[in-house]
Order: C-alpha cells, then structure tokens, then sequence
C-alpha cells in the first residue's frame, strides 16, 4: 500500500501539486506557472512536478489529476477545458505513457466534491451535491466517497439545465455559450448576477459589490440578491428533487456569499417535491485547495 497520495490541479494559470498521507493530513505543497499554450509542456511540467515531490518523499505515491473539462468515453480525448491546447488530446494515455504508472483523472468540480465528501464540510455523508458557482456553474457527485461521473462523463452538470419554474421576469434567458438560452449558469455564475444587476437599473459591478450594496440597503442591489437566491433555490430544488443529496456543499467565487446559506435554504421548500426540507446547504471546508485534495483522494 502507498504511504502518500499526490494530487495535481491542471489550472488555467497555474499546475499544483499536493502530497496527503493516509489520515489526509497534508505533507508538501508545490505549484508552478501553467504554460497554457503547449499541451506538451504542461505534461512534462506535470511529470517534473510529480518527480520532485517524489524525491522529497523518497518513494513513489499514487497520481491523481484534477483538470478543466473531463475525458470523453466515447473518445478517450480531453473536452471542454478552458485551457484550448488540452481540448482534443490524449492526455490520460499520455500521462500514463509519461509517468510510467496508472493515474486517475477527474474534472475540476469532481475533485472539489470528493475532497469535501471526504474530509471536508460533508464529510460523513453518502451521497453529496458538490457545486461550484464562479465564472461558470459545474457540479459533481458523491456517493460514499465514489465519484459519479455517469455514461457521458457528465454527473452533476446541472449548469447545463434550463433554469427551472422559470417567471416572466427570467425570460428566455440569455445565450448559453453551449448554444442554448437559459441556462442556470446564465443566471448563477459571477458575470450573470452582473448581467442580471445591469439589465434591471443597476451598474455594472461583480457579485461582492452588489453584496456589499444590499447589505447597505440599496433597493436595487437588495433586489438582484433576491432574485439570485430564488434562482438558486429553484436550481438547487431540481436536483434535490432528482438526488436527494445529505449535503449541497458551495464552492467558487460566488459560494464567499454569506447571505446565501441563510436564505436560500428557507427558499428549498417552495419547490421540493416534499413535506419536509431539511437539505443543508454549507460552505466548503478546504476552499480553493478542495481541487487539488479531490484529486488525490481519487485514490
């Protein structure tokens, strides 16, 4: 059995690498700029990053990456990464070829919702709804501490979904840039509540100015919050009704919003299909650091 476990985060801008023993304590942490436009020096930045904290152990741990987009069954080719030279390759194969041993991968919101089902803020639950609300809206799924990833790799997309019991307030919604209109990330990500802020009076400001603008009392402020905590009660409320999840953890940017653990909660039994509604919604314990520790408890 391996003493260690390496996790590595493929980001945008950076490539990290993290090392937990078996109680899930963290060891050693390295990170390095991400050469985001050669696909073959991201896997030598990769293997070079895996060999030194492999010297510093002294011995050869299990590899879990956590990367933008996910790995396509029916191809067996990297899509959806926001890293463009990643889209397309290999990169499970090459990785493996580089490496010299097995590797496990999984997507960016994967790895976040196995670290928090793990030993985070769900930890102890059986099935878990990891959601990560930044500039896009991904989600995973945990069933006692198993990654769900489903046929097409795709478990726990639920940004993807139209935004459910839509009003006439909400419209059509805007352009999706999958194509379709509507979409919940249209609605919940960071530029949507700008979007959104805009389209009724208000000025352009990201989600932390408006927080700050609402908690000041400024009408219109208030009134973006509410209408994005609604939305995020209906969105949330479809995979409830669907999941049934023990824990929704937040996670990204917009999970920082301290009001939305008060308030959307209160919101879940308008629309579960339920007498009862006790699903707790919470933030995450390791924050940005849950990709990376998601990767390695891919082992």
């Amino acid at each position: 059995m391996n003493n260690y476990r390496i996790g590595v985060d493929l980001g945008g801008t950076k490539i990290e690498a993290i090392v937990l023993d078996q109680q899930g304590e963290e060891v050693t942490r390295q990170r390095v700029s991400t050469p985001k436009d050669d696909y073959q020096k991201i896997l030598l930045t990769v293997a070079d990053l895996v060999e030194d904290v492999e010297e510093g152990l002294g011995e050869v741990a299990t590899i879990g990456i956590c990367t933008p987009g996910a790995i396509s069954p029916a191809t067996g080719l990297l899509k959806n990464s926001n890293t463009i030279c990643m889209n397309g390759q290999a990169i499970n194969k090459d990785l493996v070829s580089l490496l010299g041993r097995e590797i496990r991968i999984a997507n960016d919101a994967n790895c976040f919702a196995l670290s928090e089902a793990v030993d985070g803020a769900a930890a102890g639950a059986k099935v878990v709804f990891g959601v990560i609300v930044g500039t896009g809206t991904g989600g995973g799924i945990i069933i006692n501490q198993n990654v769900l990833t489903g046929k097409h790799a795709i478990g726990g997309e639920w940004g993807h979904n139209p935004l459910p019991w839509p009003t006439a307030e909400d419209g059509i919604g805007p352009l999706c840039y999958c194509g379709k209109n509507g979409c919940i990330e249209t609605y919940l990500s960071g530029p949507g509540i700008t979007r959104d802020h805009q389209a009724h009076g208000g000025d352009k400001a990201g989600a932390e100015e408006i927080v700050e603008l609402a908690a000041l009392n400024f009408e219109r402020a208030e009134a973006t919050m509410q209408r994005y905590e609604d939305r995020m009660a209906r969105s949330l409320a479809s995979v409830i009704n669907i999941l049934d999840p023990d824990v929704i953890v937040l996670g990204g940017g917009m999970s920082n919003i301290e009001r939305l653990y008060k308030n959307v909660p209160k919101l879940l039994p308008m629309y579960v299909f339920s007498d009862v509604v006790s699903t707790p919604v919470v933030p995450p314990k390791f924050g940005d650091s849950s990709g990376v520790r998601g990767a390695a408890w891919l082992w």
